[in-house]
């Protein structure tokens, strides 16, 4: 079964790019991966406040 990944273009501050690859590099994860782990926390902690997002 294929997943959909939809692409996301971002801007960032490259000092701020090199300090998360860091971390990634870190973690054993690709910058890719690192991201997505964060962005699942950070729903997570919303919908714990605010309810499910539906």
């Amino acid at each position: 079964m294929k997943i959909e990944q939809s692409k996301f273009t971002l801007r960032i501050n490259e000092d701020i790019l090199k300090k998360f690859r860091y971390i990634a590099e870190y973690n054993t994860r690709s910058t890719n991966r690192e991201l997505t782990i964060l962005i699942r926390k950070h729903i997570a902690e919303f919908e714990k406040k605010h309810g499910k997002i539906k």
